[in-house]
């Protein structure tokens, strides 16, 4: 049984592997102007003939295809630490309102700063959203106190983030046109304004966070047997679980920072890296969960480019085609489950 398994994660994590590499490769090579392989790399290098080529790859596709890999991975961890944490597998930061508190720090962050004539560096950005993922984590976790049914910690979670929603977009309409316009791409969700400077602060957070989380896989299997048997194996169940929150606010602060709210991505990717890989243990399914969310984002954002070319989607209208369904797929199979018991 243990070779049966070792060969499943092998052939599981080389086939998230291949993928993320195709599509990082599509989504450089695939444009409103198409290039070779050898084109791309000679802009890479340095070494391409032409000076517009060069931009379009080192300035625009790069940077956009970077971000996408780096934030579907962490939006995937993200929301497999929410799931844990809640013990519910449709946790996650868009359905609970974490990314919708992190969306409306940032807009009133950004209006601010270009009001007052000052520009917003990467650092101000993911701290604002930092701040607004754990001010929503903080009222879920009041929530959740009061109520003990998860299916109502979750509508209150919606609930949360509409009313962040409606708070942003209020906030914008009032808005200078000049606010409005920077603040209208990032408000729907978008990997393209990503930049080259952004793309070490976004390595920086997301590998170190993503590489926190996967060093707390062992206490995170016990916590997920329960809080008592955790507490029986020596783990620390007050700063376990704290480290779980600050994990999963930064990470999903991170991505919105940059790309704004992203639907339904950390809800549906780790609960398909479950099934491929038929386990639930931490020390597999976060580093499938980051290769799974960075897969589906770079493909995601490929189809939010070329499928109204050259009108562009935006992430979230394609990511909720994708994950919507899964979504109703988990919650029809846990109703099933529970009938059966």
């Amino acid at each position: 049984m243990d070779k049966k398994r070792a060969v499943r994660y092998t052939l599981g994590f080389v086939m998230l592997a291949a993928l993320a590499v195709i599509f990082f490769m599509l989504n450089i090579l695939i444009g409103s102007s198409s290039m070779t392989v050898t084109q791309a790399f000679a802009a890479i290098t340095g070494h391409s003939d032409t000076v517009s080529a060069a931009r379009i790859i080192t300035d625009i596709r790069l940077p956009r295809t970077a971000a996408a890999f780096l934030l579907g991975g962490a939006l995937s961890v993200s929301g497999f630490l929410l799931q844990c944490f809640f013990n519910n597998p449709i946790a996650g930061p868009y359905i609970l309102g974490i990314s919708s508190g992190a969306k409306l720090t940032v807009a009133l962050t950004m209006i601010v700063l270009l009001r007052g004539g000052m520009t917003i560096a990467a650092g101000e950005m993911v701290a604002a959203a930092f701040v607004g993922s754990l001010i929503s984590m903080g009222m879920i976790l009041l929530i959740s106190g009061k109520v003990r049914n998860m299916a109502q910690l979750v509508i209150s979670g919606v609930m949360i983030g509409y009313i962040c929603s409606a708070v942003t977009d209020l906030v914008v309409a009032f808005a200078d046109d000049a606010d409005i316009v920077n603040l209208h791409n990032w408000s729907k969700g978008s990997f393209s304004g990503t930049s080259r400077a952004d793309i070490p602060v976004i390595a920086a957070i997301v590998v170190c966070g993503t590489a926190a989380a996967f060093l707390l896989s062992k206490p995170l299997s016990a916590y997920q047997l329960g809080e008592r048997y955790a507490m029986n194996l020596g783990v620390n169940i007050g700063r376990f679980r704290l480290a779980l929150i600050l994990l999963s606010s930064l990470l999903s602060a991170c991505v919105t920072a940059f790309a704004g709210p992203v639907s339904f991505v950390g809800v549906a990717v780790p609960h398909l890296m479950k099934g491929l890989f038929g386990t639930a243990r931490p020390l597999v399914l976060i580093p499938a969960s980051f290769l799974g969310g960075a897969a589906v984002c770079m493909v995601c954002d490929l189809a939010a480019r070329m499928l109204f070319a050259p009108v562009e989607l935006s992430i979230s209208t394609v990511t909720a085609v994708f994950g919507a369904p899964v979504v109703i797929m988990i919650m029809l199979s846990r109703e099933k489950e529970r009938r059966g018991a």
